[in-house]
Formats: structure tokens, C-alpha cells, sequence
């Protein structure tokens, strides 16, 4: 079966619910650090992603690991993964689930 790109993008967002920040026991989807997830006619990807802090010592293994594990996905041409700090991230935008989980709330 041919992929589609909703198909492809809830791959993608599985396949990110798998890598976790080596720093909080979560998810980096569902710690919210995927801003974007772009996918063009050709089945590029694009992910627009940012990290808890901007010296995050585990940058660039995630970067790494996520341009990778998408990569892998059958369907996915190529993957461009891109950093930003802009809007820098905050735990207030964690769904009540993951605050609990976290212990924030």
C-alpha cells in the first residue's frame, strides 16, 4: 500500500513517542518538543524540534537519534531536522498527564 501523507505522519509521530529525553522519563512528542512535522509531495520530512534547554547536553544525540528513527520509516524519502529555541520551551505546556507524571502537579 502506497503511503499517504496522513499516514506517514502518524508513523512519524509513533516513531517519536518511542524516543525519549535521556533526562525526563517522557517522551519527546509528548514532552513537547516537536514544534513541527512538515511533510512534502516527495514524502520529505521536515521536523522542527527544540530541546528543554538551550544547553542541553544530550542535543545533539537526539537530534541524531531522531534524523535516524524517522529515517527508517518505509515510505520517508528524507529527513531534515531542525533546532530552535524560538519559542523557547516550558513544562506549562505539558498535558496534565505528563505534569502528574513529572510530579508537577
Amino acid at each position: 500500500m502506497e503511503p499517504t501523507k496522513e499516514s506517514l505522519n502518524s508513523a512519524i509521530i509513533n516513531c517519536l513517542r518511542n524516543i525519549y529525553d535521556p533526562e525526563i522519563p517522557v517522551n519527546i512528542y509528548d514532552l513537547k518538543l516537536i514544534y513541527g512535522i512538515d511533510i512534502d509531495d516527495e514524502f520529505n520530512v521536515k521536523i522542527t524540534m527544540t530541546m528543554t534547554a538551550p544547553d542541553c547536553p544530550e542535543a545533539e544525540y537526539m537530534f541524531q537519534e531522531v534524523k535516524q528513527m524517522v529515517g527508517f520509516i518505509e515510505g520517508v524519502k528524507s529527513v531534515d531536522v531542525e533546532l530552535t529555541f524560538n519559542p523557547p520551551w516550558d513544562y506549562i505546556n505539558l498535558s496534565d498527564e505528563v505534569k502528574c507524571e513529572l510530579g508537577l502537579i
